[in-house]
C-alpha cells in the first residue's frame, strides 16, 4: 500500500469496466483490487493502468481472504441492465443487476476488515425498480450492518455535455461529520430520491443520512466543443438524413425547418425511440439542441447509436458519434487508449460512470469521509 503524504486512502473497485472510476477519483487514491467480469473491459484496463490489480472473474467468485487488507473505500458501479427504465426492470433478483449481491457478500465475508465507505453507482431507474423495493433492499442491507447511508442524485450535465442522471448511493461507518450532514435534502436530491427516501423501512430511515455537497461551478462546454473537425468524420448520406427526419414527429420537423431558415450552425443529438401513436407503436427520431448530448448507451443496435445533426445554410446533415467524441463526453482526455473496435469502444463508454462526477463526489464527500473514519479509528 502506498503511504506517501498525497494518498487519500486505498480502494477497491468492482465491476470495474474501463476504470473511468479509478480516473475519477484520481491519483491520489491507491487501488488495491480491481474486477471485473468481461474479458475486453479486463484487456481495457491492463491496458490503462497495467496487470497487477485488476481480477478477471465473476464476483460471486471472489475469494474475500485474497482481498488486500486496509482499503478505506469500495466503489460498486454494479450493472444497471435490469434497473434501466430502458429494459425489462428484472430488478436485483435479475441475473445481471443481482451482480450486486456478489459484491455484497464479498464485503460482507471481511467482517470488521470491511472498507468504512462503500459508494455505489447505478441508474435512475433504481429508485422505482419495483416499486421502489430495491432501492430500499440496499439502503436495508447497508443499513443492518452497520452503515449510515445516503445518496445523491448527480448528472454528469453538471460537469460535460452530456445528459447523464445518475443514483450515487454513500455508505459510511462510524462518526459523520456534521458538516457532511443536511438538515433536509439540497441539489443533488431530486423529488425520485427525496420519495424513495421517504418509502424506506423505519430501521433503515434511522440510518438515512441527506450528504451535504456543494453545486458545481457552471459547466462552460457545449457538446459541439467536443466534437471532431466536419472533415475528420463520416457523413451518412443525403437520403439517411433524410429517411431520419422523415422519422421524426410534426413538432420536432417544424423546429427543423425553423433552424434550416435562420442564420448559424445548430448541432443536435438524436436517437431514435419507441412511441405510441394512434394506439400502436412507431419508431421516432427525437433530437435535442441544447448543447447537450443524450445519456450514452451500449451499442446493442443501430437504434442505440446516438445521431447527431449539423443544421447549417439551409442544409441537414448526420452522422454518428465517433468513440473518441463519446470518451470525451465521459470526461476522458485523447490520450486514454480506446479499444480499436467501434463497437467495443462504444460499449466500454456507455455502461461507463462519468470521470468528472466521481471527482466530484470523492473531493467533497468521499474524501472527508474517508479521513473522518481513519481519526474515529485512531481515536478507538
Amino acid at each position: 500500500m502506498r503511504t506517501d503524504s498525497t494518498t487519500v486512502g486505498s480502494f477497491y473497485e468492482f465491476f470495474a469496466g474501463g476504470g473511468l472510476a479509478r480516473i475519477g477519483l484520481g491519483p491520489a487514491w491507491n487501488c488495491l483490487f480491481a474486477n471485473d467480469i468481461d474479458p475486453r473491459k479486463v484487456s481495457q484496463y491492463k491496458a490503462v493502468f497495467g496487470a497487477a490489480e485488476i481480477v478477471e472473474g465473476d464476483v460471486a467468485a471472489i475469494d474475500a481472504a485474497a482481498l488486500p487488507r486496509g482499503a478505506d473505500l469500495a466503489w460498486a458501479s454494479f450493472p444497471c441492465q435490469d434497473l434501466s427504465l430502458a429494459g425489462a426492470r428484472g430488478g436485483l433478483s435479475a441475473r445481471r443487476s443481482g451482480a450486486f449481491w456478489g459484491f455484497w457478500r464479498a464485503i460482507q465475508r471481511l467482517g470488521a476488515e470491511a472498507p468504512p465507505v462503500i459508494a455505489l453507482e447505478n441508474v435512475a431507474g433504481l429508485l422505482t425498480s419495483h416499486g421502489g423495493a430495491d432501492f430500499s433492499a440496499l439502503v436495508t442491507v447497508l443499513s443492518n450492518a452497520g452503515y449510515a447511508v445516503g445518496a445523491l442524485a448527480i448528472d454528469a450535465a453538471s460537469f460535460l455535455p452530456q445528459s447523464r442522471p445518475r443514483i450515487f448511493i454513500v455508505a459510511v461507518r462510524g462518526a459523520v461529520p456534521a458538516s457532511l450532514r443536511a438538515a433536509a435534502p439540497g441539489p443533488f436530491h431530486g423529488r425520485a430520491l427525496v420519495e424513495a427516501a421517504e418509502s424506506l423501512p423505519l430501521q433503515s430511515k434511522s440510518s438515512w443520512i441527506w450528504w451535504r455537497l456543494p453545486e458545481p461551478p457552471r459547466r462552460n462546454t457545449a457538446l459541439t466543443d467536443l466534437l471532431e473537425p466536419d472533415d475528420m468524420v463520416e457523413w451518412r448520406k443525403d437520403s439517411d438524413t433524410a429517411r431520419l427526419l422523415s422519422l421524426m414527429a410534426a413538432r420536432q420537423r417544424a423546429h427543423i425547418e425553423a433552424l434550416r431558415a435562420s442564420k448559424g450552425r445548430h448541432i443536435g443529438a438524436a436517437f431514435r425511440r419507441m412511441r405510441s401513436a394512434d394506439g400502436a407503436k412507431v419508431q421516432r427520431v427525437e433530437a435535442r439542441f441544447d448543447g447537450l448530448a443524450g445519456c450514452l448507451r451500449t451499442p446493442a443496435g443501430g437504434s442505440s447509436r446516438q445521431t447527431l445533426l449539423v443544421v447549417e445554410n439551409g442544409k441537414v446533415r448526420s452522422r454518428l458519434l465517433t468513440p473518441r467524441e463519446c470518451a470525451r463526453l465521459m470526461g476522458l482526455e485523447d490520450d486514454y487508449p480506446l479499444p480499436s473496435s467501434t463497437n467495443a469502444a462504444l460499449h466500454l463508454m456507455g455502461d461507463a460512470v462519468a470521470a468528472p462526477a466521481v471527482r466530484w463526489l470523492s473531493e467533497h464527500l468521499l474524501a472527508p469521509l474517508v479521513t473522518s473514519a481513519r481519526k474515529t479509528a485512531r481515536a478507538a
